[in-house]
């Protein structure tokens, strides 16, 4: 049967404004009649429902765009070996899903809808289903690693450095999930903040934020000759070795997959023209500034320049950082990399576009903090 989006973005949209009850029903469908995979899933399910959904959106708005959806879908079914899927889960997935989006647009519920939703949902479990079963020869589904190193930066800020057993290929820019010995089955998202190195070794950016299981974990109980489980490396905001010069927009931690990509441009040879603005509240939370003048004094093309927002004695360069990219000569030949809460990652964006640089040369990804 033909893919139709036109029919499932309209109906989707339905259900979009009560997510949260549509997410919380669909799991409640698919325990229900499968109780068994209750046990694959964390004990909390905020987390879970709100990735599903946005998951879901994501996928819904990109029927129309089959090359990148193809891209993300892959990505999800590698990922998705770490909590344990096979491909006989997908059918009892999309069940759940066809009753849970019946449920919620039930009035305008039509024969033709639910065909356009069935094949919407078989492609997509297709193409996981593959792009699981192609890597199952080539890559473990977790990796177990042991922390090499613990350095508390801040009171709520850690740079923690972890080897895995076995060899990790993963590309700058991307992020691995984490999952620690005191919380089993909840994994939360860290970037890399390295380029890929010789003794395998990764470099994790973790704030402990205010109820946040994993972070709080990593920060304040691990230690040095601890171990903990790291899935596999997904994400597209990765180098595109362009040849034009680049601009790095930081906010907080956000600055992790930066790094690495300033560190895979400056291990590359080439010499690009590269502004990391590292934006934080306070001064006292310019955690790496350190290894950042370092990088700079060894690398004349790198420009580091601090800014904070919420400091009016700090000495040196203040604003939010959207404001502080406008202050700046044209970026608009530039590639541009943005990391870090997602207003602002959202609000430089629009500033950037603004003032003439393409979207497609925009590269961007967002800080997901714990609830």
């Amino acid at each position: 049967m033909t893919l139709n989006p036109r029919l499932v973005k309209e109906s989707f949209s339905v259900v979009e404004p009560v997510a949260e009850k549509a997410a919380a029903y669909f799991y409640g469908r698919l325990f229900a009649e499968n109780p068994q995979l209750r046990a694959m899933f964390p004990p909390a399910m905020d987390v879970q429902r709100d990735r599903l959904f946005s998951a879901l959106t994501r996928i819904v708005w990109m029927l129309d765009s089959p090359g990148g959806l193809a891209g993300y879908l892959a990505q999800l079914g590698r990922d998705h070996r770490k909590y344990g899927v096979a491909a006989e889960h997908y059918s009892a997935v999309g069940k759940a899903l066809l009753s849970t989006i019946k449920h919620f647009a039930a009035e305008i519920w039509t024969d033709e809808i639910e065909a356009a939703w069935s094949t919407a949902y078989g492609m997509a479990a297709e193409l996981m289903i593959e792009a699981a079963a192609a890597d199952a020869g080539v890559s473990p589904p977790w990796w177990l690693a042991e922390v090499v190193d613990h350095d508390r930066r801040t009171r709520d800020i850690a740079v923690i450095t972890v080897r895995p057993t076995q060899r990790m290929e993963f590309r700058p820019g991307q992020y691995i999930t984490v999952q620690t010995a005191r919380w089993p089955r909840v994994w939360r998202t860290f970037s890399i903040a390295n380029a890929p190195r010789d003794d395998n070794t990764l470099r994790l950016h973790v704030r402990a934020v205010s109820g946040g299981w994993v972070s709080s974990a990593l920060v304040q109980h691990t230690r040095i000759g601890d171990q903990v489980l790291l899935g596999p490396p997904v994400g597209t905001m990765v180098p595109a070795d362009s040849g034009r010069d680049i601009l790095c927009v930081a906010g907080g931690t956000g600055l992790a997959p930066l790094k690495a990509i300033i560190e895979h441009v400056i291990a590359s040879g080439r010499r690009p023209h590269v502004h990391l603005l590292f934006g934080v509240r306070h001064a006292s939370e310019l955690y790496d500034i350190h290894d950042l003048v370092r990088m700079e004094s060894s690398f004349p093309w790198l420009r580091v320049l601090p800014v904070v927002s919420d400091e009016p004695a700090y000495d040196g360069m203040r604003g939010r950082l959207p404001d502080v990219v406008e202050r700046f000569h044209s970026w608009a030949e530039h590639e541009v990399y943005v990391c870090g809460p997602a207003a602002m990652v959202n609000e430089t964006v629009r500033r950037l576009q603004a003032s003439g640089v393409p979207l497609c040369r925009i590269h961007r990804d967002t800080v997901q903090d714990e609830p």
